[in-house]
């Protein structure tokens, strides 16, 4: 019987090509990243030799411009961005930092957050109790610190505080705190407006508003305190109080001095109920400020 080659019936792999290697139709090389089928055998002719090669696929660009991401980014944390003439690395930057971009026709860089205001703390909803502390946050770092109180609620006697902590907790001390508050009050038609002052001498704790006890009805309070570390100079603040109660809405606004200690520093802001009275606030934030 006669014998009909039929030549391959599949395409053989035959990886590489190889300058010595003599192909047959059907083997399929790789050569620069693309790949190629025989359709001529040869020895020694290359792949893009179109009488004995042709491509079945071609190799893809590394980046937009062939550059090789691999040799391009070099380090861990390295990023890859296009700058005037093509791909370029990004180092990575210092632990903190963030990527900030130039706009259009600008590179992008790491930068750092800016920490002229900076959120310290945050203590999250509370409730059922007549003191909260908020402490050992004062640091060297910030002259200024904001505690933004927002949603209080007074379970009787509806008189919220404020004090200042020496060594960690309330100082109790008699002669600790001098200030004058001024109030507004008027009822929801404003039929009716009264203002006062309040000052006080020798007190340990500042009245920073009026305070419902219904949760429909929303109070706020800023407390701002400058250079609580300072023990060569009184420790002044600031407090603004919002609130609405018994059909009347309360504005309070004013400050004073802490006296504090000469040895040791102011540690923190305690806010505390009228006469044990249970605070419910739904936050309390305390901000640093720098000059």
């Amino acid at each position: 019987m006669a014998t009909v080659n039929l030549g391959s019936i599949k395409f053989k792999w035959k990886g590489t090509y190889a300058g010595g290697t003599a192909y047959t139709i059907d083997d399929v090389v790789s050569y620069n990243g693309s790949s190629y089928i025989c359709i001529q055998a040869s020895t020694g002719n290359l792949p893009t030799d179109t009488a004995y090669f042709e491509q079945m696929s071609s190799a893809g660009t590394n980046g937009t411009d062939g550059t090789d991401l691999g040799t391009t980014l070099t380090t861990q944390g390295d990023i890859v961005y296009r700058n005037a003439s093509g791909l370029a690395r990004l180092g990575a930057g210092t632990s903190g930092q963030v990527l900030q971009t130039g706009g259009t026709g600008a590179n992008p860089s790491w930068n750092t957050v800016s920490s002229d205001f900076v959120k310290l703390h945050t203590i999250g909803s509370t409730s059922g109790t007549s003191q909260v502390s908020v402490d050992g946050y004062f640091t060297s770092d910030y002259d200024i610190y904001e505690l933004h109180v927002s949603n209080i609620q007074i379970s009787t006697n509806n008189k919220f505080h404020f004090g200042f902590n020496l060594g960690g907790s309330l100082d109790t001390n008699s002669n600790v705190v001098v200030y004058a508050l001024h109030y507004i009050s008027m009822d929801t038609s404003v039929s009716s407006v009264t203002e006062s002052m309040t000052y006080s001498v020798n007190d340990n704790r500042v009245r920073s508003g009026w305070y419902s006890s219904s949760s429909t009805n929303k109070g706020f309070a800023k407390i701002r305190v400058y250079q609580p570390l300072a023990t060569n100079a009184k420790t002044s603040f600031w407090v603004e109080g919002m609130s609405y109660d018994n059909s009347y809405y309360y504005t309070i606004v004013g400050g004073g001095f802490y006296v504090g200690s000469t040895s040791n520093p102011t540690t923190g802001i305690s806010l505390l109920g009228h006469s044990g009275a249970n605070i419910t606030f739904d936050r309390a934030t305390l901000y640093g400020l720098k000059h």
